[in-house]
């Protein structure tokens, strides 16, 4: 898999390297990565310095001057590493580009962990710093890894790193996680590919901006070959039961192989099955009354020829929004049902395959793709995440909107609504939320979901389902819709975490019963009463606004391997996380999630639990969740020997 650093020479003369400027290329991350290669930090103009207020804007809000000024300096720099090639030396200026980017003075934290997400020269910031060998050679430690989709393969890796003795067991025949069972027409990431993927095994050369299910998926089947981690895992073995033995301080696995069951014992256990692998469907009286086909889109029945036929789709979430289009082309006659709207945020790109142009650049200057991810990662979540914050002095009602920027935001994101459906005032009236930007996931527009509604063979239906019959869908106006098939897009159990496994902890504890269906864990990674027990993709550990969850996992996998790290270095079987230390971080976590607008506003989202709390996510900036899982504090936890 190339790497981002690996460029090749230029041969282009000036001409042609205008005609690349002038593309869909994104100058504002060229110039750090151009004054990188040739150790010119007088390309960063603090004229061209991104403006805070307008850092969620592509080029950081320049003017057409700016703008031309910045494609002037990039002409001449490019010119300058055509004849010279790379200098020596632009490392050092690393940090002041960093801030240039962002436009954010950055504290002594955030330094190193944006150089980790960087990844210049290919480096592998976040692998552990320590080995098994080093630590306790002739100490046996075995850990089980349940699941191998994203977070999965990331825990194996950095374990086989450290010298553990790891095995992976996963359920399904192949790696990738949900990358590998949503199939669904359409299926594709909403975050950005080039802050979809590890920070240490970046890929330039993504063939689209969102990619496809199928090129991810790919992705992670070449992280596992070239980590060399396959052999590590279990196929077609799903995990039942997993129970502490208080006398062997040890977990005991129970397996379901497929062709009988067996057991497996493990120092450690690491739950890496995901929050989004779970299909939920509806509670609707009649459900299996319905003599069509029927299927969730996270189980996708490839068989169906929709030619001609009349297709119920239930829910108009992200998945939903990106398979209807595809059924709505496929000559069916299709009928949506929609209990809530989604806030669309316009992305003209996010079905648009990598221009030429910009690929050139990622082959020709380097770095210059880590410094667009960079970008990126900023400001998808850490620019975003301010406007999202109540503010308690706010005169609107909070169904509207929680502060001034929050109303600001609405604002642009009605008047892509009326842009879009302006020629339809019915359907302008059905897709327009009546609840505060961010309070549920944002849905990325290029324009087709206007385009696919207007259809003649589309219908958005608004009025409630009442009951499904055998024939199709009774709505609570009486009237009977007929369907041939029954696609319910209506999401996970994002918040039933670890289910159907059943979890028994130290004195028969068991973690569902302890939950009572309100997942809490310490840091997102661990429970009291759950020793050398770990959650990926954890409580409280999502992100909303459209940030990486990657990034999330990393910090995570961190934090275990210094965990299991202190085990070796001190001699301990076991830590248990204290009851009050777990208690006092999931308040604060509460807290945080009501001054946002995700945890004020009644709209009903996956978020939360039946009981109204927001079990998924985090509500505070990126650099806290990285502070908090740098290292383990020994305070926090009970020895168990």
């Amino acid at each position: 898999m190339p790497t981002p650093a690996q460029t090749e020479r230029i041969t282009e003369d000036r001409t042609a390297l205008e005609r690349i400027l002038s593309g869909p290329v994104q100058l504002l991350p060229l110039l750090p990565a151009l004054a990188h290669a040739l150790d010119d930090p007088s390309l960063l103009e603090p004229e061209l310095r991104v403006d805070p207020a307008l850092s969620l804007e592509p080029e950081g809000g320049w003017t057409d001057e700016q703008r031309a000024r910045a494609r002037e300096l990039a002409l001449d720099a490019l010119e300058q590493l055509r004849d010279h090639g790379p200098a020596a030396g632009g490392a050092r200026h690393t940090h002041p580009a960093m801030e240039w980017l962002t436009g954010t003075e950055l504290g002594a934290s955030y330094v190193p962990m944006l150089h980790e997400e960087l990844g210049l020269e290919g480096q592998d910031l976040r692998a552990p710093d320590w080995t098994k060998a080093d630590l306790a050679p002739d100490r046996v430690m075995r850990v089980a890894i349940i699941g191998a989709g994203m977070s999965g393969i990331l825990a194996a890796h950095r374990l086989d790193q450290a010298g553990i003795d790891v095995v992976v067991l996963e359920k399904n025949p192949g790696v990738g996680g949900t990358w590998l069972e949503n199939t669904y027409p359409g299926c594709r990431v909403d975050v950005s590919n080039h802050v979809y993927c590890y920070s240490f095994m970046q890929k330039a050369d993504w063939p689209e901006y969102h990619s496809s299910q199928r090129v991810l998926l790919q992705y992670f089947d070449d992280c596992v070959d070239a980590w060399g981690i396959r052999e590590l895992i279990r196929f077609e073995t799903e995990v039942t039961a997993v129970v502490w033995d208080d006398q062997q301080l040890r977990w005991t696995l129970e397996l379901d192989t497929g062709t009988g069951e067996e057991t497996l014992q493990a120092d450690a256990v690491i739950s890496a099955v995901g929050q989004l692998n779970r299909p939920r469907y509806p509670d609707i009286e009649g459900r299996d009354s319905f003599e069509g086909v029927a299927f969730h889109s996270a189980r996708w029945n490839h068989d169906v020829d929709f030619e001609g036929a009349r297709v119920a789709v239930i829910g108009t979430g992200c998945s939903a929004m990106q398979l209807i289009p595809h059924l709505a082309r496929s000559g069916a006659e299709v009928t949506i049902y929609q209990r809530t709207p989604n806030w669309l945020v316009p992305r003209p790109e996010y079905q648009q395959q990598l221009p030429d142009e910009l690929l050139w650049l990622f082959d020709h200057v380097p770095h210059y793709a880590n410094w667009f991810r960079l970008r990126l990662f900023w400001r998808s979540h850490e620019g975003l995440l301010p406007r999202l914050e109540v503010d308690p002095e706010w005169a609107q009602p909070i169904e509207h909107s929680v502060s001034e920027s929050s109303a600001e935001l609405r604002g642009l994101l009605e008047l892509y609504l009326h842009a879009e459906f302006d020629d339809r005032p019915d359907l302008l009236e059905q897709v327009m939320p009546d609840y505060p930007v961010g309070a549920k996931r944002f849905v990325l527009d290029d324009g087709i979901w206007a385009e696919t509604l207007k259809r003649d063979n589309v219908t958005l239906e608004t009025t409630p389902i009442e009951r499904i019959t055998a024939t199709g869908i009774h709505t609570v106006d009486g009237v009977d819709h007929p369907a041939d098939v029954l696609v319910y897009g209506t999401g996970f159990q994002a918040s039933s975490f670890l289910t159907p496994m059943k979890v028994v902890g130290r004195d028969g504890l068991d973690l569902h019963q302890s939950w009572g269906g309100d997942a809490r864990a310490y840091l997102g990674i661990v429970s009291p009463g759950f020793p050398n027990f770990f959650y990926l993709y954890g409580p409280n550990t999502n992100i909303v606004i459209n940030g990486s969850i990657i990034y999330f996992s990393e910090c995570e996998v961190h934090y275990v391997t210094r965990y299991l790290r202190h085990l070796l270095e001190h001699g301990h079987r076991a830590l248990d996380v204290k009851r009050e230390v777990h208690d006092r971080y999931n308040e604060w976590i509460d807290e945080g999630n009501l001054r946002m607008a995700w945890g004020v506003s009644s709209v009903n989202s996956w978020y939360k639990t039946n009981g109204g709390r927001v079990a998924q996510n985090w509500p505070f900036s990126l650099i806290e969740y990285w502070e908090q899982t740098r290292e383990l504090d020994p305070g926090d936890y009970h020895v168990i020997d």
